[in-house]
C-alpha cells in the first residue's frame, strides 16, 4: 500500500508529472486547470523536478512546443480547458498524426458563449476525433494513476499516440480528495525513461510531418486509424500492468450493479460516482437499475459496450454536450455501437449537468423516470435537456 494523503487533485496530477520525470512542460494559464502548472512551476524552480518550463504566450504555442520537444525524444506534458483547447485544436492533429506520445490532462470546461468557467465536456467533444487516446475519469485516484498509465502506453512502440486525460473541472481539479501516492521505486518500474523511435536529431537527419500528395494521404490517415484502433489490446494490457502493481484495476467499460438490470443509466466522467448513489436508491426500492461508465472514450469500446448493455431493456445516457443539431455525442456512439443487434435496449438520452449546473441523485432518478415513462409511451429515441426552467 502506498501513502494516502489529502490533497487538491489537480496538485495530485502535478505531483504524478514529477514522479512520472518528464523532460519538458509546456503552459499557458487558463480556469481550470492552471493549479496543475502553477505547482509544476514551482517543482521546477525549487529543482525537485529536473525539466524544463515554458512559458508560452498562447495554447496554441503550448502544444506546438510540445510537438517539438516529442519529436527530438523528450517525455512532455501539458494541460488545458475550454477555449484553450479550441484553440489549439490545430495542433491536436498534428500530434497523434505524427504519432507523439504527449499527454495532455483536459480540465473539462464549458465552451462560450455565453461566457462560462464552469465544467461540462463541450471541449472534450470538440476535439473527440482527433486521433488521440482518450480518458474521462471519475476522481483523483483516477487522475493521479491515469498519468503513469497513459505515459506507458502512449510511448510503447506499437502504440504511439498522444493522449488526454479529461477530469472533470472544478468538480474534481479544485477539490481535496484522498489520493494513495505511489512510491517512486515503484513508478520506475513501471515507466522506465522513453525510447523513441524515431527523433530529430542534427546527426541524423529525418522529416517528420512532410506534405502528402492526394495520392497518399488517405493511406497515411487509413494507418493511423487502423493503429489507433489497434491500441485497444495494448491498453487494456497495461491497465492490467498497473493492476498488478497497485491492486487498482481498471477497463474500458465499467459497470455498477448492471448484471441484471432492465434499465442502466450510461455515463462518462465525475458523472458516475454520484449515478451509483442513485442506483442504490433505486434498488433499496425495488427497482431494476443499474449503471454503465464509459473510461475510454477513444478507441471506443465497442464489444466491450455492447457486452456490458445488450441485456438490458433501456438505457438512459447522460451527456454532458449538446451536439448541436442532433441528439447528445455521447447517445450518437452508443446508437452506433449498438446499430445492426437484432435485440437492443431504447435509448433516451438527456443533456444533463451543463455548464456546471448541479445534477443530485434524485435528479438521475428523475431522469430513469421520465425515460421509462417516454419510452414506454412508444418514445423509444427520445432526447431532451434536463431541467431547463420553462
Amino acid at each position: 500500500m502506498g501513502k494516502r494523503v489529502g490533497m487538491e487533485v489537480s496538485i495530485a496530477a502535478a505531483e504524478a508529472v514529477k514522479q512520472a520525470n518528464v523532460d519538458v512542460i509546456s503552459a499557458y494559464p487558463i480556469t481550470p486547470q492552471t493549479h496543475i502548472v502553477e505547482h509544476l512551476s514551482e517543482l521546477v524552480a525549487n529543482g525537485e523536478l529536473d525539466a524544463e518550463f515554458f512559458c508560452v504566450e498562447s495554447e496554441h504555442s503550448a502544444l506546438s512546443v510540445c510537438v517539438g520537444a516529442a519529436a527530438t525524444g523528450a517525455r512532455t506534458f501539458t494541460c488545458t480547458s475550454s477555449q484553450g483547447l479550441v484553440l489549439m485544436s490545430e495542433i491536436t492533429y498534428i500530434t497523434s498524426g505524427l504519432r507523439l506520445p504527449v499527454l495532455m490532462i483536459l480540465a473539462n470546461r464549458t465552451i462560450s458563449a455565453p461566457l462560462s468557467i464552469w465544467n461540462d465536456h463541450s471541449d472534450a467533444m470538440s476535439i473527440r476525433d482527433c486521433g488521440w487516446i482518450q480518458f474521462f475519469v471519475e476522481n483523483g485516484q483516477e487522475v493521479y494513476d491515469h498519468v503513469f498509465v497513459s505515459y506507458r502506453l502512449a510511448e510503447d512502440r506499437e502504440v504511439l499516440f498522444p493522449v488526454i486525460i479529461n477530469m472533470d473541472g472544478f468538480i474534481l481539479s479544485h477539490v481535496i480528495e484522498p489520493v494513495e501516492l505511489i512510491g517512486q521505486e515503484k513508478i520506475d518500474q513501471f515507466l522506465p525513461p522513453y525510447q523513441p523511435l524515431h527523433q530529430l536529431h542534427p546527426d541524423h537527419p529525418i522529416t517528420m510531418g512532410a506534405f502528402a500528395l492526394p495520392s497518399i494521404f488517405a493511406e497515411a490517415k487509413k494507418a493511423q486509424e487502423v493503429a489507433l484502433r489497434s491500441s485497444l489490446p495494448k491498453i487494456i494490457e497495461t491497465w492490467k500492468a498497473f493492476g498488478e502493481m497497485t491492486g487498482r484495476y481498471y477497463n474500458p467499460i465499467e459497470t455498477y450493479q448492471a448484471e441484471d438490470a432492465d434499465t442502466l443509466l450510461v455515463t462518462m466522467g465525475s458523472f458516475g460516482e454520484t449515478a451509483s448513489v442513485a442506483v442504490d436508491k433505486m434498488r433499496e426500492g425495488g427497482r431494476s437499475a443499474g449503471l454503465v461508465k464509459i473510461r475510454l472514450w477513444r478507441p471506443f469500446p465497442f464489444e466491450a459496450f455492447k457486452n456490458a448493455t445488450l441485456g438490458a431493456k433501456r438505457l438512459v445516457v447522460i451527456d454532458r454536450a449538446i451536439s448541436a443539431g442532433a441528439c447528445g455525442p455521447v447517445a450518437s456512439e452508443v446508437k452506433a455501437a449498438l446499430y445492426g443487434e437484432t435485440k437492443k435496449p431504447s435509448i433516451y438520452n438527456f443533456v444533463a449537468g451543463i455548464s456546471g449546473r448541479d445534477v443530485t441523485p434524485s435528479d438521475f432518478i428523475k431522469m430513469v423516470d421520465k425515460a421509462e415513462i417516454e419510452i414506454e409511451k412508444g418514445n423509444q429515441e427520445g432526447f431532451e435537456t434536463y431541467g431547463v426552467r420553462e
